[in-house]
């Protein structure tokens, strides 16, 4: 059942509103940094190691059960970009949504309701896993790969990248996706000892001010 669970919660059909999101790649197009497969991959590796381990860590940390308001704030603390942390509170609502109908759970319906315009993305992702009857690792490895997932599938759309290209993209990733995956967990198992603050606080410069700056479009095609 729980391999089963896992399958759903990564599957790109599941209602969470991920596909209204770029993670950036969007931004990254405009500017010139990402014109094809070798840019995408190039995007993408620097979006694992820094936004997707944080968000690995915090969905980790919460499928072990560490204090989810504790771990919302650490999330705010690591997303400098008001831009950033608006989206991550939209994907966690939506998400939110389809979770508690898919898996009832009361941490979950205390997490709604304790915030009730959203809380993060990851945070709920954890919690999610959790309530599907999975581990830490498979939270840390829907993280990682929606850290990834989401700017390869929107770059198909911005570019007409060939989505073979996009795979393969993906595919060169998947043993660093791995790594970070592993980092998450134990940093998660850690931070259950030693408090949130230790968790990863990698962080991404160029997202976060080409977040603001994708913010203030007044035509765009993702709403980050």
């Amino acid at each position: 059942m729980a391999r089963a669970a896992l399958l759903v919660l990564a599957d790109g059909r599941f209602p969470a509103g991920g596909h209204a999101h770029s993670g950036g790649a969007e931004a990254a197009v405009k500017a010139g940094r990402i014109t094809g497969a070798a840019g995408l991959e190039d995007f993408c590796r620097g979006r694992l190691h820094t936004a997707g381990l944080v968000a690995a860590a915090l969905a980790a940390a919460a499928a072990l059960g560490a204090d989810a308001a504790d771990l919302d704030a650490a999330a705010d603390a690591r997303t400098p970009s008001l831009a950033l942390r608006t989206a991550a509170r939209k994907l966690g609502r939506q998400l939110m949504r389809a979770a508690r109908a898919t898996w009832p759970s009361p941490e979950l319906d205390a997490l709604a309701a304790a915030f009730p315009k959203g809380a993060h993305q990851p945070v709920v992702l954890g919690l999610a896993a959790r309530a599907a009857g999975l581990g830490p690792a498979d939270a840390a490895y829907c993280a990682a790969y929606e850290s990834v997932s989401g700017p390869a599938t929107a770059t198909v759309r911005l570019l007409s990248l060939d989505p073979f290209d996009a795979s393969g993209v993906l595919a060169r990733l998947a043993p660093e996706l791995d790594r970070v995956a592993d980092r998450a967990v134990a940093a998660a198992r850690a931070a259950l000892v030693e408090g949130v603050d230790t968790l990863p606080a990698s962080s991404g410069p160029l997202l976060e001010i080409s977040a603001e700056q994708h913010a203030a479009w007044p035509v765009r095609l993702f709403a980050s």
